[in-house]
């Protein structure tokens, strides 16, 4: 697809989703949002929010980024794009759920245990953002038997680093203050791309289960 079936698909847009949702759309532009979840995904072109919850216009707060990372919490005047949705969907538009949303064939994930990829000046800012999953990695690295697959060894660290991703969300003030509170529920999830199957993590039997269970 290029730039011309992007242009294509924008008219067709118009005249058929746009159709569909044309009053909610009208309720949303006078009303302003308020979408009582943040999912925060992974740029992969292959994971749309959107599609893979069934949800429409104004339902999610979505935040994207390379590897669904978060990082901990910093309170300097830096540019920090993932906690400035983070502190906006908690502080301002109050959602109630976080969802940090893994998936299969994670290329960040991949990457950790590629290291000579980065190497690339050009990468500058990629290779320091996956220091943010380096903490999943060792953990499979201490956890794993050596003779895993790659397969698993992947999948298993695509789905510890969601888990981590809730302990970094919980560094920042305000999300502690409102889980504490009981207004704020923090969800790690793992969307396998070829099945579509959903898990989340149970944090009483410490496994991923089947969303549709």
């Amino acid at each position: 697809m290029d730039i011309h079936a992007i242009v294509r698909g924008s008219e067709q847009f118009k005249k058929d989703k746009y159709k569909k949702y044309q009053h909610k759309f009208a309720a949303l532009a006078q009303e302003g949002q308020s979408p009582k979840i943040l999912f925060i995904g992974c740029c992969d072109s292959r994971v749309l929010p959107n599609m893979i919850t069934n949800t429409g216009p104004g339902d999610l707060f979505v935040m994207r980024n390379i590897g669904n990372f978060v990082p901990p919490y910093k309170p300097d005047e830096e540019f920090h794009a993932t906690a400035a949705a983070i502190e906006y969907a908690v502080s301002v538009l109050e959602v109630e759920d976080i969802i940090v949303c893994g998936h299969s064939q994670c290329g960040a994930i991949e990457s950790l245990y590629k290291t000579e990829k980065l190497e690339n000046p050009a990468l500058v800012h990629v290779k320091k953002w996956l220091e943010l999953g380096m903490d999943a990695k060792n953990f499979v690295t201490r956890h794993l038997p050596e003779d895993v697959s790659k397969t698993d060894k992947l999948n298993v660290t695509e789905k510890v680093s969601a888990i981590i991703q809730l302990d970094n969300l919980l560094t920042y003030p305000m999300v502690k203050e409102r889980v504490e509170e009981g207004k704020l529920f923090l969800n790690a999830w793992h969307y396998d791309i070829a099945s579509g199957e959903i898990a989340y993590y149970d944090s009483h039997s410490q496994e991923f289960v089947a969303l549709n269970a």
